[in-house]
């Protein structure tokens, strides 16, 4: 090749846009699915496990009509219940937490897949394409899920904000007025006082938390995870690296959490309040509405700030569990990925 067709050739590559590398997505169809949901209710487990106390110190603070740090709740916790008080309703989380993940994993990768092709049939460029299917995904998986979850968010949450009578003491206000000695227990009450509605309680709360803040956790998730590879990319691109998918995966988890858990606390804390305090008229308890726990939460002081009680933990619980989720969850694909013959 002569001189001047070497230098063409080198003027042209230089000139042509460098490919953005991004680690390869295991599609629906490529899964063994017996293999994806076994190994994935063995991750996700372990993973509730490590991240749970900080639920229960988030739930506490939100209940609290007084403020208190996640420092004395957790002194108190410690001092009075020991280990366990950090995870009360642990069993029942946990129960519910395999068949809400299932159904959540596979509303995900369905809706993804099919509006993934949808969008490329539209003609739509790949950054847009990739937005729109994983925002979509993630507002389906969500609606799904809530089925399974409000019921169990529910009777988890009023095990978790029930402590000692001398708990009360250090963060009065948390303990209910009916006391429940195990999930099964706190079932039979709650079915007994409120009917089967008792157990949906807060549920359209639930759907207009964690919908949206699933649809744009998926979609910001997918558009930083595109964002940050190009960062990490060299002019001619880069081979695929496991190290390099998982720090890119889990800074654009932390990217997506943060905004999700500021726009969305007051209606989670609204809607926990709903689900664990009750309101006494005539010497009987029953559910408050939603203007009434507003009110309340009012009341209490610090106006609209009351609405943030909680951030910090809820913040650190959501970007550590959207972190290890979303690693975990990546990883358990390519587990999961069937065999080419």
């Amino acid at each position: 090749m002569s001189l001047g067709a070497l230098m063409r050739e080198e003027k042209r590559a230089r000139s042509t846009p460098s490919q953005v590398y991004m680690s390869k997505d295991v599609d629906w169809q490529m899964l063994d699915k017996s293999r994806f949901f076994f190994l994935g209710a063995a991750l996700f487990s372990g993973v509730s496990t490590a991240l749970y106390p900080i639920v229960v110190l988030k739930t506490r603070q939100q209940v609290s009509p007084t403020r208190v740090s996640c420092a004395n709740i957790s002194l108190a916790i410690a001092r009075l219940e020991g280990l366990k008080g950090f995870y009360k309703g642990f069993g029942t989380s946990l129960l519910g937490t395999i068949p809400a993940r299932a159904l959540y994993m596979t509303a995900l990768e369905i809706t993804k897949s099919s509006v993934g092709q949808a969008t490329v049939r539209l003609g739509l460029s790949d950054t847009t394409s990739m937005a729109v299917s994983n925002g979509a995904a993630g507002l389906t998986s969500a609606v799904a899920a809530q089925v399974v979850w409000t019921p169990i968010d529910v009777v988890s949450q009023r095990l978790m904000v029930q402590g000692d009578l001398s708990l009360n003491k250090h963060v009065p206000g948390v303990i209910s007025s009916c006391r429940y000695t195990n999930g099964l227990d706190a079932f039979r009450k709650i079915l007994y006082t409120d009917g089967p509605r008792g157990f949906y309680r807060g549920f359209g709360l639930s759907l207009l938390t964690y919908a949206p803040s699933n649809a744009v956790w998926w979609a910001s998730y997918s558009l930083s995870q595109k964002k940050i590879w190009s960062r990490f990319n060299g002019p001619c691109g880069r081979k695929e690296d496991a190290r390099g998918s998982v720090v890119v995966q889990a800074l654009s988890a932390a990217t997506a959490s943060g905004c999700s858990a500021l726009i969305t606390m007051p209606v989670d804390t609204i809607k926990t309040r709903l689900q664990v305090l009750d309101a006494e008229e005539n010497g009987r308890r029953r559910a408050m509405t939603v203007m009434q726990t507003v009110r309340s939460l009012m009341r209490e002081g610090g106006g609209f700030g009351a609405c943030y009680r909680g951030l910090g933990p809820r913040w650190v619980s959501m970007s550590m569990s959207a972190t290890t989720m979303i690693t975990t969850y990546e990883y358990l694909k390519r587990l999961s990925t069937k065999k080419q013959r």
